[in-house]
């Protein structure tokens, strides 16, 4: 009996402690859409990840790391010479400057539990060599996580536009906070 009753309060101690998955995105289906406003309007487009991991204890997400492979932005508002002239100014250096930084990361720093499959995140994104704190919940469902966030990219010296570092710019000005909407399928 006091064999049985060791066995069994093994193996309840053992079920506490489930064991830490790492998850490998589907970059090829996953999804990443960009939106940046103006004054006058607003402009939107994807970009592709590179690769990404998900982190579960149990069922429970824990944590993460994700890339972002920054050549392969395009945009999906305009057409023709407009949408080349669009996409190589996000490219230059007074953008994304894609030849010098050709990946952007982002890394789980802090996951908490906000309710069934839904969780408060905070992590380092990582844009053009510098590195700052976003936050942002994320949804996961059978094998896909959603999330939308948002970030000022001044932050990360991509500046061009900003109201905060050129006057005069009238209706030219381009709104500071670029959002994310990101599906991830794993």
């Amino acid at each position: 009996m006091k064999f049985f009753v060791f066995v069994t309060s093994m193996m309840l101690s053992l079920s506490l402690f489930a064991a830490e998955t790492v998850k490998n995105i589907d970059a090829a289906t996953s999804s990443l859409e960009w939106t940046g406003t103006k004054i006058v309007g607003k402009h939107n487009g994807h970009l592709k990840f590179k690769s990404g991991t998900l982190k579960f204890n149990g069922e429970k997400f824990i944590g993460g790391e994700f890339v972002v492979d920054m050549t392969t932005l395009t945009n999906d508002d305009l057409t023709g010479e407009m949408n080349a002239k669009l996409v190589g100014h996000l490219k230059s250096p007074d953008f994304f400057d894609i030849e010098k930084f050709k990946e952007s990361t982002l890394k789980v720093t802090e996951v908490k539990a906000k309710g069934k499959n839904l969780y408060a995140v905070k992590a380092d994104l990582t844009i053009k060599g510098k590195t700052a704190p976003v936050s942002f919940d994320a949804k996961f469902e059978k094998s896909k996580a959603t999330t939308e966030l948002s970030y000022d990219r001044t932050v990360y010296d991509v500046r061009y536009g900003s109201g905060k570092f050129f006057e005069n710019l009238g209706d030219k000005v381009i709104h500071d906070k670029i959002d994310l909407k990101v599906e991830l399928h794993y």
